[in-house]
């Protein structure tokens, strides 16, 4: 090795002289939120007997302890017998979501459809055992669930968001749900919308920052909807591309206007050297 490579590893190494102090593996937490999902629903068939349920059941126990005390957590194993003891509620939660995507969504066939092959399901299963984890305040983990879930669907909901039942993503690439954001109940939102913060500014950190959307709200594809303060009344819709800053009255419907011309290619010249 040279001594300008044996330079550049000293001083990264040094660089670190305080390590870190978390190491969660963050592959073995994609592989611990897929098989949590799995054992909720029993997806496999081997699950349906009831010791091997249980068994399944501490393996995931003894994983989840493990990646609290990698946090520092000492009552690893109290914290994760707290979080299975709203597992019930949890599984309670997106079986009422399943409910309404089979309600909502037309192309929707069966429920094992929903639950094996929707990613705005997985996305909102993966939420809501993070938002667990985060109202125990437990400050990593749940944003490596919710990174993971990110990078498999598109949709972004950040673990501290408040979303009430029977939530209806559909499509839902391009999704971003903030930090303060809060949802009721059936609402229904199509893929490309934000939920997001007029300002990021760090002093605004502990304020709400963005919007509130009451029960029964549609939002349609590509809508920002941004600020604390703003607030989608009952039963509104919020129409394609629409940006909305200020409070929107219960039932009513914001859509953006724009004017389509059609004309004929013969009124127009060839294009020149035109590449896309």
């Amino acid at each position: 090795m040279s001594n300008k490579i044996q330079h550049a590893i000293h001083a990264i190494y040094d660089a670190n002289e305080s390590p870190w102090p978390i190491f969660i593996d963050k592959n073995a937490v994609g592989n611990w939120i897929d098989n949590l999902i799995a054992w909720l629903f029993r997806t496999s068939t081997k699950l349906n007997d009831l010791t091997v349920f249980e068994n399944y059941a501490i393996e995931l126990h003894v994983k989840l302890q493990s990646f609290l005390e990698s946090e520092g957590f000492a009552k690893g194993e109290a914290l994760a017998d707290h979080f299975f003891a709203e597992l019930p509620g949890i599984q309670s939660s997106l079986s009422q979501d399943i409910e309404a995507i089979m309600e909502f969504d037309p192309a929707a066939k069966s429920k094992n459809e929903v639950l094996l092959a929707y990613p705005g399901f997985f996305a909102l299963s993966v939420y809501r055992v993070a938002h667990q984890l985060e109202q125990m305040e437990i400050p990593i983990l749940p944003r490596l669930i919710s990174e993971y879930a990110h990078s498999r669907t598109g949709i972004d909901i950040h673990p501290a968001a408040k979303i009430g039942k029977r939530f209806f993503i559909d499509h839902g690439t391009g999704i971003v749900i903030g930090e303060t954001a809060t949802i009721g109940n059936d609402v229904k939102i199509y893929q490309g919308v934000t939920l997001g913060a007029l300002t990021v500014s760090k002093s605004k950190a502990m304020e709400k920052r963005h919007p509130t959307i009451e029960d029964n709200v549609t939002l349609y594809a590509n809508a920002t909807i941004l600020g604390g303060t703003t607030i989608i009344g009952r039963n509104a819709v919020i129409g394609g591309n629409v940006w909305v800053t200020s409070s929107i009255p219960t039932n009513s419907v914001v859509f953006h206007k724009s004017e389509m011309v059609i004309k004929n290619t013969q009124e127009f010249p060839e294009a020149i050297n035109f590449s896309i």
